[in-house]
């Protein structure tokens, strides 16, 4: 399923929240599943320098970002607190992320600033930039339109524009579908 959610496109987090997806019949795609998939997910979103190569370790961090991500929109969504874990770890990386490149001395440069591209740094960013979005979307007037796909067993969130109770037109189709089916089910004695 490569087509994006409303809202995905303007926040990340929301983005990361929905790179697993549940089709009929349990058919799951997880776009970050490997190291391969997280480094192409990530370049494809312009959070990692082009030729950065993602480890196991680095990839599952992006796996654990994305489920408290999920926790809390999933929060969000059924209006109940949040859960201290998600908000522990959506604020641990907040916090931790360099912002400025650091200060540097060579015999033949002198006194330089230069940012490391140290993976684990540049997986430290990209986390800080969908944590940060993640916080932003759920404390601005955004928040108010999230909601989670009304089409079972899809589990994608979306911003809601108009009426539009779905992630993407298959999901719209399967559940128009399956009420259809359920109405003329119940004709049928």
């Amino acid at each position: 399923m490569n087509d994006t959610a409303p809202g995905a496109d303007l926040h990340p987090g929301l983005d990361l929240a929905n790179s697993r997806v549940t089709a009929p019949g349990g058919l799951v795609t997880d776009l970050i599943d490997t190291p391969a998939g997280a480094t192409r997910w990530l370049a494809e979103r312009g959070l990692i320098p082009a030729g950065a190569e993602l480890r196991e370790a680095c990839a599952s961090r992006l796996r654990s970002m994305r489920e408290q991500i999920r926790a809390l929109l999933n929060a969000r969504v059924g209006q109940l607190e949040p859960p201290p874990a998600a908000l522990r770890e959506i604020n641990f990386v907040i916090t931790h992320v360099p912002t400025a490149a650091e200060l540097h001395w060579d015999p033949a440069l002198g006194l330089h600033r230069a940012k490391p591209h140290p993976t684990d740094q540049v997986v430290d960013h990209a986390l800080g930039v969908l944590a940060a979005d993640t916080a932003d979307l759920l404390t601005s007037a955004d928040a108010e339109r999230l909601a989670a796909c009304e089409s079972k067993p899809c589990q994608r969130f979306l911003l809601r524009t108009g009426r539009r109770q779905w992630c993407s037109v298959r999901c719209g189709d399967r559940a128009r579908a399956a009420r259809a089916y359920a109405r003329k089910a119940r004709l049928v004695p």
